[in-house]
């Protein structure tokens, strides 16, 4: 299986689980490659609207570009959408990580499974 298709794989784990627990969610295919800023996936309930980049890693660590975040944050802004960074670590269930928690680099940002458990938010911390 392509990392292409491993990564719309897991989008769409995200969306299921949404729908189970009540919230609408969707998909924005071709994200990334479009000429505006679009989020992977954007949630929401009558309470609340989040916009997400999702990754996915057999590694402990995944890295984002600036460009990513760049995105995620404008799109965000502009929607009324809380952004969020959404990590699948092999093995482990999804962290949801505030872009404030992100370590910046150089020329990306990381995510590491260490700060993920330290910092990050579980899907139930999410939709609840």
């Amino acid at each position: 299986m392509s990392r292409k298709s491993k990564g719309i794989n897991a989008e769409r784990e995200l969306i299921h689980l949404f729908w189970k627990f009540g919230w609408a969610a969707i998909r924005i295919a071709g994200s990334g490659s479009s000429r505006y800023p679009s989020p992977d996936i954007l949630a929401g309930n009558n309470l609340k609207k989040i916009a997400i980049e999702c990754k996915t890693t057999v590694d402990s660590r995944k890295y984002l570009t600036r460009k990513e975040v760049y995105e995620l944050e404008e799109f965000s802004r502009l929607f009324g959408a809380e952004p969020w960074i959404a990590v699948k670590f092999s093995k482990f269930s999804w962290f949801f990580l505030s872009l404030d928690d992100l370590e910046e680099r150089e020329n990306s940002y990381l995510v590491s499974l260490e700060t993920a458990k330290r910092r990050g938010l579980s899907f139930d911390d999410i939709v609840r």
